[in-house]
């Protein structure tokens, strides 16, 4: 039980310094108070084709570094209890 204890420790810890990391690299998405008064023209290729860049894969790997995150805190703790 420690072993997998010591296991899951380390890649909590390496799961957070990634979640870390990559919610830093990410670009603003938000245009603030100008966007929600002029509107945001999300009809053009950039926007449709916004998946396939590199920001739609950061986007992407933080939301399944995140789930991660989630997943192992709730298996530490159960770890942690017994």
């Amino acid at each position: 039980m420690v072993v997998a204890r010591n296991i899951v420790i380390v890649l909590y810890v390496i799961i957070c310094i990634a979640v870390i990391i990559l919610a830093t690299v990410q670009a603003k998405d938000s245009q603030g108070a100008s966007g929600a008064i002029t509107g945001s023209t999300t009809n053009n290729f950039y926007e449709k084709n916004k998946g396939r860049t590199k920001e739609g894969a950061l986007k992407k790997a933080t939301i399944v570094l995140s789930l991660l995150f989630a997943i192992s805190t709730i298996g530490l703790s159960f770890l942690l209890l017994v």
